[in-house]
């Protein structure tokens, strides 16, 4: 097998315990399982998260919650993207349950749903029911991606109220910078929750029940408390990883946070590869395209069997350390397509070590103390471990433990 993935589901259990613990154990908790769950296998993440206490899980699009669906998976999905009008009957033949964002999808997907309850009626006569069809209110308080803005929302409840076919089951809203322990990055989150707050009220005020109301990423579950109301949406917080920059401009905010139990999760994906080849190279030999890196000794070069195709990012080149039989060495040479180079002689070593062909080398999991995880793989590229882990291609064979 030339790359595998391990994925860790005690791992993924004991994180979504401890967010749980966090926000406390009667909260609501949707689990994001969009873009194969992060990478990790949307089904089995999916089944993982029901048999740990989640309550909705959420994904991308239609696509992806239909094929939960034929695993089998029963629970409530939401979908966070806008759907196409095209997609509205699997919406409901799949039982789905979307963001609402303005009234003209309001209403197309109503008018799927009472055209549906009259056939249903044909059939079955006076034993048919009405059915409500379950949709979250999206309000947009900052994010300017989906959502009605704050002054809409409340005729937008409304007019949801208003259908024959619809039930306002949540009312929601995301978070733009919920991570930042930056002064004005808080204000801005607390001007996000505020106007939410004040529409949810205005909504309730009405005497429209807004449903399940909900906010909270994982960067609210860590630094706003006052995010977590009825249900929260952790994503990369699950997968073992912190957004929040804990260790950058401490403030007021982030210090009164100390009576609150702190989130400690562990990274749920290992990435491993083989070493297909061990060759001499001599001093002022060169290893890969564009000759990127030259050897300053005769040493002995490892090839990995993991490239840019199977998710190890390109811009890692001479920049990345593997781990092999507990040693750490570097990436050399530019990162190819299906294969990439490590030095195994580096300036403390004079020989080979101990390592040979078809030995497995770690690309990246859970090494806090040598900082080999996806979070320290992200930081050398400049991007998030979200994009590291939902880059591992398909072609890395997943095993779940």
């Amino acid at each position: 097998m030339r790359t595998r993935v391990i994925i860790n589901l005690e791992n993924f259990r004991e994180n979504i315990k401890a967010v749980k613990e966090r926000v406390g154990k009667d909260r609501l908790i949707c689990v994001p399982v969009k873009a194969n769950a992060y990478g990790h296998g949307a089904l089995q993440i999916a089944e993982a998260s029901l048999k740990t206490g989640a309550d909705y899980l959420g994904t991308a699009d239609v696509s992806e919650a239909a094929e939960l669906r034929k695993g089998g998976i029963k629970t409530p999905i939401l979908i966070f993207s806008q759907p196409h009008p095209d997609e509205i009957p699997e919406i409901i033949k799949e039982n789905l349950t979307p963001f609402i964002s303005d009234i003209d999808f309001a209403s197309a997907l109503n008018e799927h749903v009472t055209a549906a309850n009259r056939r249903f009626a044909e059939v079955l006569g006076s034993a048919a029911t009405n059915v409500k069809f379950p949709v979250h209110l999206k309000i947009d308080t900052g994010m300017m991606r989906m959502g009605c803005n704050a002054e809409e929302s409340l005729a937008l409840a409304g007019h949801i109220a208003s259908c024959k076919g619809l039930k306002l089951a949540g009312t929601a809203t995301h978070l733009a910078v919920s991570d930042s322990t930056e002064e004005r990055d808080i204000e801005y989150t607390k001007k996000q929750l505020s106007l939410f707050k004040n529409a949810v009220d205005a909504i309730r005020a009405s005497g429209i029940d807004p449903g399940i109301v909900h906010a909270a990423n994982s960067g609210a579950v860590i630094l706003h408390p006052d995010s977590w109301l009825d249900m929260i949406r952790p994503g990369i917080l699950l997968y073992g990883y912190k957004t929040a920059k804990e260790n950058k401009s401490p403030s007021d905010h982030y210090n009164n946070l100390k009576e609150f139990k702190p989130v400690t999760v562990k990274p749920v994906m290992e990435f491993k590869c083989s070493i297909t080849l061990i060759k001499k190279v001599k001093k002022g030999e060169s290893v890969s395209y564009g000759r990127t890196w030259t050897a300053q000794k005769d040493t002995f070069i490892a090839i990995l069997s993991a490239g840019y195709a199977d998710g190890l990012p390109r811009l890692a080149s001479n920049k990345w350390q593997v781990l092999i039989n507990g040693r750490v060495f570097p990436l050399v040479g530019l990162i190819t397509m299906d294969q990439c180079c490590v030095n195994l002689c580096t300036d403390d070593m004079k020989t080979l070590p101990d390592i040979k062909r078809w030995d497995e080398a770690v690309i990246f999991g859970d090494y806090t103390e040598s900082k080999r995880d996806a979070a320290a793989l992200a930081e050398i590229i400049g991007t998030i471990p979200y994009e590291i882990t939902c880059n591992v291609s398909k072609r890395a064979a997943r095993e779940y433990v």
